[in-house]
């Protein structure tokens, strides 16, 4: 509902039926009473849809009346409808449950101890892109690979198939065989990689991001999740070719 509309409208009525209801009291020849104009007229019938929206029949008020008493109940019917019309954002806010915030200093410590100064600084895109990098970073030095891009890596290091020969794989706890664990899994290995190409690549490559402080504490919260994920996982390698002893074939 366009509560502002509604305000403008009730109140145009208002400060009319105010005015009709001086000029009846300024007369004391009740057979004679002003006879309301066309624009008042049209404003009531208005004022009484709008009063009807914020409360049920709140505009069915009497018409076949005195003409004082007719106004006095416009008047009446106005004021409660304006009263809610005013009102109403302000009352929806307050009945609104409590919104939780995410705390920017509580974010996972590789990405809000390298992006802290820069955000300090207003420099919101290059917060996000330092501590992409610094997530890059430690995944890298986790799995001890540094052949291969961020989002290549990630796609491989949360793949749910066994590592290979310098190819190890980040590892949630649980059971393996469950189709949760390979959601979890899956579910990481896309997220992750998405972090990278969605947001740490825009960063790095748009000449100019338009991000609020929002988009940007959002993006940051990404990472987070990424670096939380690293950070849990154990790592699990190939295990080592097994060398035949000297002197046989090796059946």
């Amino acid at each position: 509902m366009d509560h502002s509309y509604a305000v403008t409208k009730l109140s145009a009525a208002l400060a009319q039926i105010n005015e009709q209801i001086a000029a009846i009291d300024a007369d004391q020849n009740a057979w004679n009473w002003p006879e309301a104009s066309d624009d008042l007229l049209l404003l009531e019938a208005e004022a009484r849809i709008i009063q009807n929206a914020y409360v049920p029949k709140l505009g069915d008020y009497e018409l076949n009346v005195n003409e004082r008493d007719r106004w006095v109940a416009a008047r009446h019917a106005t004021i409660q409808a304006l009263a809610r019309a005013q009102s109403a954002d302000e009352i929806a806010a307050f009945l609104r449950p409590s919104s939780p915030s995410i705390a920017a200093d509580a974010l996972h410590p590789w990405v809000w101890e390298p992006a802290a100064q820069l955000w300090g600084a207003g420099a919101h895109r290059d917060a996000v892109l330092t501590a992409a990098r610094t997530v890059n970073a430690r995944l890298q030095q986790k799995l001890s690979r540094h052949d291969i891009g961020e989002t290549d890596l990630c796609m491989q290091s949360f793949d749910p198939k066994p590592p290979s020969a310098g190819k190890p794989r980040l590892r949630f706890d649980g059971d393996r065989d469950t189709p949760t664990w390979k959601a979890r899994q899956e579910g990481a290995k896309y997220f992750s990689a998405g972090a990278f190409l969605g947001i740490r690549n825009l960063a790095a490559h748009q000449e100019t991001v338009t991000w609020t402080e929002q988009e940007a504490l959002e993006y940051l919260a990404s990472f987070s999740v990424v670096a939380r994920w690293i950070e849990e996982c154990s790592v699990e390698t190939a295990p080592p070719d097994v060398i035949p002893p000297a002197g046989t074939n090796g059946a």
